[in-house]
């Protein structure tokens, strides 16, 4: 049996660096085969337990992936992969981000804005 998953990424760095990280590390918990794919580009389907596979997916924040799991453990694969998506995969959803705030959530690469909340100037950082 297969069990697909299709879920839409809310956090602001996508599937980059850091919580690819985390996905291809909690994919590799499980004995299951699992795949995926970048919807939204039509992407082609990529082992899920490659770093270099789900980097390469381009995977930005709204972007929509299918999870394929096969194997003796696809429930449980299934359950915490969709929960480590849907919870922002270690970042706070750019929704939620922008709720608290009132304002979008900062772009990934910029510097942090001071104590005071004032961005830092040109050759700050």
């Amino acid at each position: 049996m297969t069990t697909e998953l299709e879920l839409d990424v809310r956090n602001p760095s996508g599937l980059h660096a850091r919580p690819a990280a985390l996905f291809v590390k909690a994919a590799c918990g499980f004995a299951s085969d699992i795949r995926v794919s970048n919807l939204t580009t039509g992407s082609r389907e990529v082992p899920a337990k490659s770093i270099i596979g789900i980097l390469g997916l381009g995977v930005e924040p709204g972007h929509r992936i299918r999870v394929r799991i096969e194997g003796v453990d696809e429930h449980r694969a299934a359950a915490a992969l969709r929960d480590l998506v849907t919870s922002g995969l270690g970042e706070p959803p750019a929704d939620e981000a922008e709720r608290s705030t009132g304002e979008p959530a900062p772009a990934t690469g910029g510097a942090a804005p001071s104590a005071d909340g004032a961005a830092p100037a040109a050759g700050e950082a």
